[in-house]
Order: C-alpha cells, then structure tokens, then sequence
C-alpha cells in the first residue's frame, strides 16, 4: 500500500487491492491506531478517526483533490503513484 503523505500523525495511503470496495475513489487514513477510509470528495466512508484528525484530513483532501484523483487513476491501473505535499503551517 503505497504511502501518499504524513501530517500530523496521520499517515494516508491508497491501497491497490481496495479499488472496488467502495465503488469511489478513496484513501484510508491511519491515525494513533484507528483508521478510516475517505472519499476524494472528503466524505467518511469507513472506520472512524478522532473529530479534530478527520477535519485535518478532510482540509488536505480540499486542497490535493486533483492529484488524489490523479493517484486513484494509477491505482486502478496498478501503476507507481506519487507522494503527495504533506499538510502543515497550521
């Protein structure tokens, strides 16, 4: 599972075995042994992180929207993905 950013604690990551699951582009995000998985779009789909990691995910998801899509492309493809800026200056 290719690792796309660390902030904060969080660690997000696409997962290549996982394309069909949730029938929309997604990350999972880990976070002090929870985890959850995300819509591009920002929208909780799985498991659950703390209130205050999930507003910061969702903040970094707004801001990356276009190369997350990007990275769901090459997933499905199976294809290498890019990391991507992590979020910070807050």
């Amino acid at each position: 599972m290719p690792e796309l950013a660390r902030f904060y604690g969080i660690v997000v990551y696409i997962n290549y075995e996982d394309i069909g699951q949730h029938k929309k582009p997604h990350i999972h995000a880990v976070f002090s042994g929870r985890e959850a998985s995300v819509g591009v779009d920002g929208e909780p789909l799985a498991g659950e992180l703390p209130k205050k990691q999930m507003r910061l995910l969702q903040a970094w998801i707004a801001l990356h929207e276009d190369e997350l899509y990007d990275a769901w492309i090459k997933a499905v493809k199976k294809e290498p993905v890019e990391r991507i800026e992590p979020l910070c200056g807050l």
